[in-house]
């Protein structure tokens, strides 16, 4: 899922695009600005250790969010926030004791920024929020024992030795497919990447009077919604029994349709992942959600003993779990190969515009010669 950028970001970018709206620069001042930092002073202590400790919190409420409903939102600006905050704060603690240390740049700004959002991404890409940790003894027992396919030598322990070997190996494939893409399609045929341009227009703004400014609002609001957060996860926790207990599980509808799962949890995960995504995420979920469990399953479930065994549990794949799966998988399955012909279709086809376009110059510059 990705979030789209600000309005104000995206008239930003425009009007950058446009090459209007931008007040002149003095020569010197542009001289100095435009100045890039050798990679020794992108890649800093401090920058590493601000990015993984930013990447673990990142990571946590990512697996959180994967395991739970399985929607996750892009961090990429709220990573490239924190990672101002984290280090802008540590030059100013410096400053004030009188120790002396190198500026904090918008280059290491966005190397933090950068390995913050690897380090989360490779938690839910890698699989832990899905398949990994399912590979288990554990889960090849609860899938059933006697299930065809279900085969004894088709589960494999947690280990991080190949754990991290597997981990490496898909990494250094997304890298060598990524540098070429780039290539052709950012750099050669100059293909928008909105995502990439709002988040190096914000790193921009930060590292600017005005731009600081806007930031320390931002974590106020940030400071406030967390402590509001973890002082209700508090007071859940006092008023819940257990997992069907208190505010996990609070029966909106009635028992009736608590007995299907429809009850409103006043986790504020939930309501922080809802407000992140588009309304139509939202509302293409919960249109899931009534189709699903409150029309499919409880009609299918009336048919135990004849579409499935009636001596099996219902979490087992043979069972009504293996409809809500295949059903949902092919649902997915459909929409992404349209999406993925589609995508193709409009990539393939601006290629070829673009490739046409560099023949008709060519063309033109051999005549004029």
């Amino acid at each position: 899922m990705e979030v789209t950028p600000a309005r104000g970001v995206a008239t930003e970018i425009e009007r950058c695009e446009a090459g209007g709206g931008v007040e002149p620069v003095p020569a010197a001042s542009a001289q100095h600005e435009e100045r890039v930092p050798p990679w020794r002073e992108q890649i800093t202590a401090r920058g590493l250790v601000a990015a993984l400790l930013i990447g673990f919190v990142f990571t946590v409420i990512i697996l959180k969010l994967a395991l739970s409903t399985g929607i996750i939102p892009t961090l990429n600006v709220s990573a490239a926030l924190l990672a101002f905050l984290a280090l802008r704060g540590w030059t100013h603690v410096l400053g004030r004791l009188g120790v002396p240390s190198r500026p904090f740049t918008r280059q290491e700004n966005t190397v933090v920024q950068t390995c913050a959002v690897a380090c989360y991404t490779m938690g839910f890409g890698g699989g832990f929020g899905s398949s990994l940790l399912a590979l288990n003894k554990k889960t090849y027992e609860l899938a059933g024992v006697s299930t065809p396919g279900n085969a004894p030598v088709s589960y494999k322990e947690p280990g991080f030795g190949w754990m991290a070997g597997f981990l490496l190996a898909i990494s250094f494939v997304g890298l060598l497919n990524l540098l070429p893409l780039r290539k052709a399609l950012v750099i050669d045929y100059k293909l928008t990447y909105p995502s990439g341009t709002a988040t190096a227009v914000l790193i921009n703004g930060f590292h600017t009077p005005q731009g600081e400014k806007n930031a320390k609002m931002q974590v106020r609001g940030f400071v406030r919604s967390f402590e509001i957060s973890l002082l209700w996860s508090f007071f859940q926790w006092f008023y819940t029994g257990g997992q069907s207990c208190g505010f996990l599980q609070f029966p909106t509808f009635g028992l009736k349709a608590w007995k299907q799962t429809f009850f409103f949890d006043f986790s504020l995960t939930y309501v922080g992942a809802g407000m992140i995504c588009s309304h139509l995420v939202n509302l293409s979920t919960l249109f899931g959600a009534v189709l699903s469990w409150g029309i499919m399953w409880p009609l299918i479930s009336k048919q135990k003993g004849i579409w499935y065994p009636a001596n099996v549990p219902e979490s087992s794949m043979t069972s009504l779990f293996g409809y809500k799966s295949f059903m949902c998988v092919a649902l997915i399955m459909g929409d992404g190969l349209y999406h993925f012909i589609k995508l193709t279709g409009i990539t393939a086809k601006s290629l070829h515009a673009q490739s046409n376009r560099k023949h008709v110059k060519r063309g033109k510059y051999a005549l004029q010669n």
